[in-house]
């Protein structure tokens, strides 16, 4: 969910105790297209990766050309990644719409002040023209790919449009949407491509995204005056998500071990051995609670865990290992 997972996009002034310490001196924004690009949250976009999942899955990054050699598809993958390239404009356009609508709130935020809007670097009219501009720049490649695609892109679109100016104050219904729009971008990436999406991946991705989503409003609610930062965080404690922390963690690791052993699934990789990539998964989510209870050796070092985590060397590197590891079954790689 984007509205939902907002960073920091400047430091100022020492942060009161509690708040997060800055990272780098205080910096104005130079020019306007500039303070657009960092409202826009492009180190945010990672998310939008998973617009790949139902290509990368489905084997179809590589086939096999009339001499019988693997090669990349280009047609999909180009596909896939103009996919991607929607969501990331569409993504840009709800950052900012956004900023937009908590202006104000965040003009008297200690670190948010700082932020292109709040600090006034990118004038109010200036950010409401962009913010059209990026939906219908976004929507028209959308409908230029596939009109499916491009009716699930406007449903994340609303959804988050409806979250941003009233459903984000509802407690676990928050985090239910931005799990919803996780599950939008897998089903979007599955349109764009022509790919079957199974029932397990969209799964998987729901109860990953609700434990992710968890995991913020832990980290968010162990900060200093949570409540007048977010509203929903009033209704949130600390007892009930980290039970649905374990909840979503557990059943995460479940269905993603019941995905690989799943005789449907070894058949259509055509390997027994998927089970292997299970640890990885298992290592991230222990990884990624350890940084949300501060148990990693790091402290608060980011507004978010969804931050921390990407600078999180052992995240990064297990990360890495399971996406080899998942490329080398899918794809029946081999050294040379």
């Amino acid at each position: 969910m984007t509205a939902a997972e907002k960073e920091v996009s400047g430091v100022g002034e020492p942060a009161p105790s509690g708040e997060l310490p800055p990272e780098e001196p205080v910096r104005k924004e130079r020019g306007a297209l500039r303070g657009i690009i960092k409202t826009m949250r492009p180190h945010q976009w990672v998310k939008n990766l998973f617009v790949l999942a139902p290509m990368f899955f489905a084997k179809d990054l590589v086939s096999t050309n009339a001499a019988g050699k693997a090669q990349l598809d280009l047609e999909i993958s180009v596909r896939a990644l103009a996919g991607t390239a929607v969501f990331c404009l569409l993504a840009g356009a709800v950052y900012t719409i956004n900023d937009l609508v908590d202006v104000e709130a965040d003009r008297v935020h200690p670190v948010k002040r700082f932020r292109p809007i709040p600090s006034g670097a990118v004038p109010e009219n200036l950010a409401r023209a962009a913010a059209i501009g990026l939906v219908v720049l976004s929507l028209g490649m959308g409908a230029l790919l596939d009109k499916m695609f491009a009716l699930v892109a406007l449903v994340y679109f609303v959804e988050n449009i409806l979250y941003s100016f009233k459903l984000k104050n509802v407690a676990f219904l928050d985090v239910g949407l931005i799990s919803f729009g996780f599950v939008l971008r897998v089903v979007a990436g599955g349109y764009a491509t022509g790919t079957h999406v199974s029932g397990y991946m969209l799964a998987c991705t729901a109860l990953l995204a609700l434990f992710l989503g968890f995991g913020k409003r832990r980290h968010e609610l162990a900060g200093e005056h949570a409540g007048k930062q977010r509203a929903a965080l009033k209704a949130y404690s600390a007892n009930a998500l980290n039970a649905a922390l374990a909840l979503t963690g557990a059943a995460t690791a479940v269905v993603y071990v019941a995905y690989t052993l799943d005789p449907v699934t070894q058949a259509f990789f055509q390997s027994k051995y998927l089970w292997m990539t299970a640890p990885f998964t298992v290592a991230g989510i222990v990884r990624f609670l350890m940084l949300v209870s501060g148990k990693a050796g790091r402290g608060r070092r980011a507004e978010s865990p969804t931050q921390e985590m990407l600078r999180d060397v052992p995240f990064v590197l297990n990360l890495v290992l399971w996406v080899i590891v998942v490329a080398a079954l899918v794809y029946r790689l081999r050294p040379g």
